[in-house]
């Protein structure tokens, strides 16, 4: 039964909205550090989601799914409770950085946080323990890096059926599985009970329309596979792979330079073909890098520079059926 959702100050009770701006932490001057959230709980029986966004305070594209959903979507027929965090690196947000400016700690690997600890940890416990551990199941929104690109994809625990479902719900092409590092907020609500997935989606730093759309037809599809709104069937993307993320490889250059890449993201580049060229100022010396294997590219590099070492794309091995649907 959906009951009125509470909160550390606060309750919704059964068909409210409310917005608030919940304290983390607090800045130099001793100013609270708050993170907004939109809780809708909904008239009718259901499950408790939440949706989460910028945990690196340089993603933007799910802030925006997340804000759509919250203050855009009819919740007329909302079973359950939505919750909605849009934002939950806001020093980092504020100042467009990926990790929590002053000390370079990365928020997505301090779950589920530490009343007693170090502020990042302080800061996850009181996300979690208030808007995460209340909830049946979580989809957390990410981009690529500064300077890379990710195609839209699932990462996910497929080892989990619970997680499998949700993955296989919000349909994109392609499910990279694996349980997540320590201290990921994914990893530690699945372990929780609380299936979590994690989906990526372009680059940091903007807001890309496509991608923004279609994920937000994947939380449409998820929440008709788990009854959180009287709507259509579930999406079925036209083919799927899931990958292990042992069958992946980050491709790296070898020499420092310019690069030429021959590829846009999610394309299907043959082993041994070309993905890009390395250069130097004056393009009287360049390095073919080929691919080590078949696959797709599920990430490249957008900033063209690199050093010796830097990665150039995400390399994901694809079998032969899925090829030939690529090319089809």
């Amino acid at each position: 039964m959906t009951e009125p959702f509470t909160f550390e100050g606060g309750t919704v009770e059964r068909g409210e909205t409310r917005h608030v701006r919940f304290p983390t932490s607090e800045s130099y001057l001793g100013d609270p550090v708050r993170v907004p959230v939109t809780v809708i709980n909904g008239a009718d029986d259901g499950p408790t989601v939440f949706l989460a966004a910028a945990l690196h305070g340089d993603e933007l594209n799910g802030i925006e799914v997340v804000r759509e959903v919250a203050n855009q979507w009819n919740h007329a027929g909302i079973r359950g409770t939505l919750v909605c965090l849009p934002v939950l690196n806001v020093p980092g947000f504020i100042a467009q950085e990926r990790y929590l400016p002053g000390y370079d700690r990365d928020l997505n690997r301090a779950f589920p946080g530490d009343p007693e600890g170090t502020n990042d940890r302080r800061i996850a416990y009181r996300i979690y323990e208030n808007f995460v551990a209340p909830c049946d199941f979580g989809i957390d929104f990410h981009t690529s890096t500064r300077g890379r690109t990710n195609v839209l994809h699932v990462r996910a625990d497929m080892d989990d059926p619970d997680v499998a479902r949700l993955a296989n719900a919000f349909g994109t092409h392609l499910v990279i599985s694996s349980s997540g590092s320590s201290g990921m907020l994914r990893r530690d609500a699945t372990e929780d009970g609380i299936p979590t997935v994690t989906v990526e989606m372009g680059e940091a730093h903007r807001f890309e329309r496509g991608l923004i759309d279609a994920a937000l037809d994947g939380v449409r599809s998820v929440f008709a596979e788990f009854g959180v709104d009287r709507q259509e069937l579930v999406r079925w993307p036209g083919w799927r792979t899931v990958v292990d993320e042992a069958d992946t490889t980050w491709v790296r250059s070898d020499e420092g330079g310019i690069v030429d890449m021959h590829h846009e993201r999610g394309a299907l580049v043959r082993e041994g073909e070309v993905v890009c060229t390395v250069g130097d100022p004056f393009e009287r010396e360049s390095v073919e890098v080929t691919a080590p294997f078949t696959g797709v590219l599920a990430g490249v590099l957008e900033n063209p520079v690199v050093y010796p070492g830097n990665p150039l794309c995400h390399l994901v091995a694809v079998d032969e059926q899925v090829q030939r649907c690529i090319e089809s």
